[in-house]
């Protein structure tokens, strides 16, 4: 079993960069697929990005696409998501998720293990 702690959110304005960070614990990390997932309030939590298990590959919604970035550094147990030219619409929690049975998950069923998510808030 993997736990996941995400943390980077914050407040910023329109336009900023944040970068959140998501560290695992628990064995073998680096043969978990991560995702960040979003929820804004009275909206479906969404696929922002996945990445594979080697980092090699990646999927990035079309809604952040040039704009987010997603990496891993399976030394540190470590996801990344980076966010660029943020806009109030990226407003939303923000949430670290890990699956193993797919070699890229893009359904929030496929995840087995949640963080309890970073709060991301951009002023306009």
């Amino acid at each position: 079993q993997v736990q996941l702690v995400e943390s980077g959110g914050g407040l910023v304005q329109a336009g900023d960069s944040l970068r959140l960070s998501c560290v695992a614990s628990g064995p073998l990390f680096s043969t978990y697929g991560p995702g960040w997932f979003r929820q804004a309030p009275g909206k479906e939590r969404e696929l922002v990005a996945a990445i594979s298990r080697s980092g090699g590959s990646s999927y990035i919604a079309d809604s952040v696409k040039g704009r987010f970035t997603i990496s891993r550094d399976n030394a540190k147990n470590t996801v990344y998501l980076q966010m660029n030219s943020l806009n109030p619409e990226d407003t939303a929690n923000y949430y670290c998720a890990a699956q193993k049975t797919r070699f890229l998950g893009t359904r929030r069923y496929e995840y087995d293990y949640w963080g309890q998510g970073t709060q991301v808030t951009v002023s306009s």
